[in-house]
C-alpha cells in the first residue's frame, strides 16, 4: 500500500505548495493575532445612554466616528481573510486537481494489471 502514497507525492506540485505555504502562514497568524488582541487604539465604545436628555451633535458625532472605524477594521479584517481563503482555495484546487490525475493514473493501471494478469495466465494455461 506505500507504493500510492509514492506516487501521490511524486504527483503533488509540492514546488507550489512550499512557495505559497509562507504566504498563507503569515496571513494565517496575522488574522489570529488579530482575533485575540483587540486593537488597543480604539476602546469599545460604551452604550449611549438616553436616561434624561437627547445626547449632542457632537457626543453623537463622536460615536459615528467611532462605529466607522470599527467597521474599517472590520472591513479590512474580512478582507484579508478573503485574500487568506482564496489562497488556500487555490491550493486545495491544484491538489484536488493532482489526486484527480493520481485517481486516473490508478485507475489505468489497475486496467494493464488485469490485462497481464490474464496475459500470464493465458500463457500458463497455453
Amino acid at each position: 500500500m506505500a507504493i500510492p502514497w509514492l506516487v501521490a507525492l511524486k504527483v503533488i506540485p509540492w514546488g507550489d505548495v512550499i512557495e505559497h505555504a509562507p504566504t498563507v502562514l503569515n496571513a494565517a497568524r496575522k488574522l489570529m493575532d488579530r482575533q485575540k488582541a483587540p486593537p488597543a487604539n480604539a476602546p469599545l465604545p460604551e452604550p449611549l445612554d438616553l436616561g434624561d436628555a437627547p445626547p449632542s451633535p457632537g457626543e453623537l458625532k463622536n460615536r459615528l466616528i467611532e462605529a466607522r472605524q470599527l467597521i474599517d477594521q472590520q472591513a479590512a479584517a474580512q478582507e484579508q481573510m478573503a485574500q487568506t481563503l482564496a489562497a488556500l482555495a487555490e491550493q486545495n484546487t491544484r491538489l484536488v486537481a493532482a489526486v484527480d490525475v493520481l485517481r486516473t493514473r490508478t485507475r489505468l493501471l489497475l486496467w494493464v494489471v488485469a490485462v497481464l494478469a490474464v496475459g500470464v495466465v493465458w500463457l500458463f494455461v497455453r
